[in-house]
């Protein structure tokens, strides 16, 4: 690794500080980070070793926890966010980003927020993390890919209602996520030619009509058309039988039509593992697929599983590409 990764701190209140520190632990110069942040928020005791740029992180990861340090306005008090800190941990992103871009980081890696913190303190004006990613890095559209060791699902529409998704999901939306999701796993997951299945959007795929037409109607021709431009691509297939392990050993990634198609699996098969990924960026990122947990913040029971996961996927993809 020739650059270390950016990692957010993410809202001081919640579990990131404390599952970063614990991934440095873990990982040691094994797998180098930068954390940008106010380092008073760390857990008591973190070793912390203060630098001027990211190429210093690798020297000093060893014996302690690199940070780019950031004065936070206001008071941190674990599980209670502060937006008075909003505008610093908008600051935190955005550095990371721009030292990814430039070349300083090889990826960036994610803390949760908390996005109420950040509409109330500094008038957030975006859905979540990943669209101000994207709109940091000037892409129109992004796609979220959960990956845990025996799976890798891609919701492609994701936080709306489950009335919504038949009217949301177009043909010009799928065909964006197929192809931004094989291109990904390309151009940072290393596959030269990589196995993509769709899952239907109705029970047993429609069952030829029975339960829906969608399938018949617009999703078997798209993707009949992508395997025609040559994508390794299948399906609709019914999504109860596309994630029991003999299915899975078919494809590298899923495409599924709304959030819980894509989310139970890879939660039920390995919940602690699964890693958050956006695909669509110029830059890789990462982050823990969990939220800011400010009911067990500063308690000392956060698993960092996740963390070290993202970093480590993080490293590998920074690898890759």
């Amino acid at each position: 690794m020739t650059a270390p990764i950016a990692v957010s701190c993410g809202d001081p209140a919640g579990i990131g500080p404390e599952i970063a520190a614990a991934a440095w632990a873990a990982l040691g110069d094994s797998c180098p980070f930068v954390w940008i942040g106010d380092p008073s928020h760390l857990p008591q005791g973190t070793p912390v070793a203060h630098i001027d740029s990211p190429a210093q992180a690798l020297s000093v990861c060893p014996r302690a926890m690199p940070v780019l340090a950031m004065a936070f306005p206001g008071p941190n008090t674990p599980g209670t966010a502060n937006p008075d800190n909003a505008a610093a941990v908008i600051a935190s992103i955005e550095t990371g980003v721009a030292l990814t871009q430039a070349g300083e980081t090889c990826a960036l890696c994610t803390a949760p927020i908390h996005k109420k913190a950040l509409i109330d303190g500094a008038g957030f004006a975006h859905p979540g993390h990943t669209e101000f990613l994207a709109a940091l890095t000037g892409v129109d559209r992004v796609v979220m890919m959960l990956a845990g060791p025996a799976l890798r699902v891609v919701p492609a529409t994701i936080h709306i209602a489950l009335q919504d998704v038949a009217d949301a999901l177009t043909p010009d939306l799928l065909r964006d996520t197929v192809r931004i999701t094989h291109a990904g796993l390309r151009d940072q997951f290393g596959l030269e030619h990589p196995r993509i299945a769709v899952a239907g959007l109705n029970p047993h795929a429609g069952e030829g009509g029975a339960m829906g037409r969608q399938e018949l109607d617009w999703i078997g021709d798209l993707v009949a058309d992508l395997a025609r431009e040559g994508l390794a691509i299948t399906g609709p297939h019914p999504a109860d039988t596309m994630f029991h392990a003999a299915a899975r050993a078919r494809y590298d990634a899923a495409i599924c039509m709304y959030h819980d198609q894509a989310l139970i699996p890879i939660k039920t098969l390995d919940f602690d593992r699964g890693v958050n990924v956006t695909l669509g960026l110029p830059i890789i990122r990462t982050s823990p697929d969990h939220g800011t947990a400010f009911d067990i913040a500063g308690t000392g029971q956060a698993n960092p599983t996740s963390m070290i996961e993202a970093l480590k996927l993080a490293q590998t993809m920074g690898a890759t590409t």
